[in-house]
């Protein structure tokens, strides 16, 4: 089989009409190059160039194989180009799985750091409960996952920690004596308790933490997401608990009051979690060091 360098070496002679230029352009020597046409021209069994004082052009075999073989080295330096640029981060696309909390707890300011260094790499963010974020990763659809635990996982996905907050028990301005002293759980059983779905590991997480103070938990209405749950307390629709980063505006603007309970509340985190068996393009690994970065 003959050597993809010879017909390399034969595109950039024919190119240039001159061995002596391809030598420079290949940094290589004039002896190499000739040794190398003479060779191609012996494996092919014809001719061509056509060697003269003013350089070489090309014979009609020549000119046929060229056509040929322009296509496949034109391609070849559009892979390695479009390479150089996934490694400086001229383009390229990065999926992301995000629960909604995780998304407004850290992850947009993260997005924003990201794009104003790399403003040209493409962003997909597909909204999810984090159960069904794990899901998409699994199957296949999203790079990487930033979610909120609880989470279960299995190998080959891997869990990596990126930022710990705290929820609050909040209340509309109804429930305002609520506020006003340390209560218990079982205080507040007969005030109507907002919370997401069953489908959601914040759902999960008060399952169990109820649980293990011996009560029930039997939300008397549902939101669909995190956002849902801060206006439907506002107007004093129920209780519910809530990122305490993300209640601190309303709280500070009097809309709604903190619930202070004897049972201290579970920490939580926020995760990015990928496949440590599927490969990553640059774009991917670099997004995941900077989610990382303190």
């Amino acid at each position: 089989m003959i050597s993809y360098d010879y017909y390399r070496i034969f595109y950039y002679v024919a190119q240039y009409h001159s061995f002596t230029k391809a030598a420079e352009i290949l940094e290589n020597n004039q002896p190499n190059i000739t040794r190398c046409m003479n060779n191609l021209e012996h494996d092919l069994n014809c001719k061509l160039f056509i060697r003269s004082n003013r350089g070489v052009t090309l014979t009609p075999e020549g000119q046929t194989l060229y056509e040929h073989v322009a296509v496949a080295c034109q391609q070849f330096q559009i892979g390695e180009e479009k390479l150089q640029q996934n490694q400086s981060l001229e383009n390229g696309l990065v999926s992301i799985g995000a629960s909604e909390t995780a998304l407004r707890l850290m992850l947009l300011d993260k997005l924003q750091a990201f794009h104003e260094r790399y403003p040209k790499v493409r962003l997909r963010i597909s909204n999810h409960s984090t159960p069904q974020a794990v899901a998409a990763l699994e199957r296949g659809l999203v790079d990487f996952a930033v979610v909120t635990t609880p989470v279960t996982i299995k190998k080959p996905l891997h869990k990596i920690p990126l930022y710990s907050f705290h929820e609050i028990l909040i209340g509309g301005l109804k429930y305002a004596d609520l506020g006003r002293s340390v209560l218990h759980l079982n205080e507040l059983k007969a005030i109507p308790m907002i919370s997401l779905g069953n489908d959601t590991s914040t759902r999960e997480l008060y399952l169990q933490y109820y649980s293990s103070h011996n009560l029930p938990f039997h939300p008397d209405m549902e939101a669909a997401t995190t956002d849902q749950i801060l206006p439907m307390v506002e107007h004093n629709l129920g209780i519910g608990f809530y990122p305490e980063k993300l209640a601190a505006e309303s709280l500070t603007q009097g809309k709604i009051i903190q619930i202070h309970l004897d049972e201290p509340l579970p920490e939580r985190q926020v995760c990015l979690i990928h496949s440590t068996a599927r490969p990553q393009s640059i774009a991917v690994k670099t997004l995941q060091r900077v989610l990382a970065e303190t």
